[in-house]
């Protein structure tokens, strides 16, 4: 198993705009310094954190990336993305390229074109309504997903766009990435993991709140206290302060603790309820057993 020296998590966002709020990277090395915030003066776009990503992988950086958005849509259980349309993409790297084709005409990387789509619109539910094909509740989940309910996690559904909880435009932003990264970095579980250079892989910072003793309902950390405890929970330092303690901040700087020390289980890398067939279709979410 392949042993990293260097970790980074990116807190994603899905929100229309140029610079959003919600983006935030941190990174570490390993030992136990506190993980840094990376925080451009005029913010971070998706466009730019996809050039920091492009600079590793021309660099060839020995550096674990974990992304907190879903690489995939469900899959496995009605054996289609979007099941009654014959031409749905067949994999999770056909989806990459047919979402980030279908919103060419898109600023900022969004994916309002994508949603347009005649035969991706109804799978959604919309601000706007539930498409005809949306199964209503929580919606369709993928395996890793039904697996972090079993943990005790609340995953929602990567088809839901609607609500303080949903994750669907993130995702849907971050496969436009992916595309453009697509034979640059390794992707986990879609691309074997190499002997060098960067690979990305799905994370949950709510995993990672709850290796750091956050309950749950209380898993945002606010304050330096907070953030140091969660730290020190993760065999990390202290960290040395930050100007604001914002909810994607702190849980850029968790997550890439956890990171940092989970890295190297091998049972991580090799879940049980893994198959070719997920690995190929909807992807993992890494700290999932």
């Amino acid at each position: 198993m392949r042993l990293f020296t260097r970790f980074a998590v990116i807190d994603w966002s899905g929100e229309a705009v140029a610079r959003p709020k919600g983006l935030a990277l941190a990174e570490a090395t390993v030992g136990r310094f506190a993980p840094a915030l990376l925080r451009p003066e005029d913010g971070w776009s998706r466009a730019r954190i996809a050039d920091w990503l492009e600079a590793h992988a021309e660099a060839g950086t020995d550096l674990l990336i974990g992304l907190d958005l879903s690489p995939g849509l469900p899959f496995l259980d009605q054996g289609s993305y979007f099941p009654g349309w014959p031409a749905s993409p067949p994999d999770a790297k056909a989806l990459w390229r047919f979402v980030d084709e279908a919103s060419v005409d898109d600023d900022h990387l969004a994916v309002n074109g994508f949603l347009r789509h005649e035969h991706a619109h109804p799978h959604f539910r919309h601000h706007t309504g539930t498409g005809a094909a949306f199964p209503g509740g929580r919606g369709r989940l993928r395996v890793c997903e039904v697996e972090q309910a079993r943990m005790g996690l609340s995953p929602s559904s990567c088809l839901n766009l609607v609500g303080a909880a949903q994750v669907g435009k993130s995702s849907l932003t971050g496969m436009r990435v992916l595309h453009r990264l697509d034979n640059r970095i390794p992707v986990w579980p879609f691309d074997p993991v190499p002997q060098r250079g960067p690979v990305i892989v799905e994370i949950y910072t709510a995993i990672a709140a709850r290796a750091a003793g956050l309950l749950r309902g209380l898993s945002k950390i606010r304050d330096q206290t907070g953030l140091d405890a969660a730290l020190e929970a993760l065999g990390s330092d202290k960290h040395p302060g930050l100007a604001r303690h914002d909810d994607h901040s702190t849980d850029a700087i968790v997550t890439t603790a956890w990171l940092r020390a989970v890295a190297h289980r091998p049972e991580l890398w090799s879940p049980a309820a893994l198959t070719p067939e997920i690995a190929r279709t909807e992807g993992w979410t890494f700290g999932v057993p």
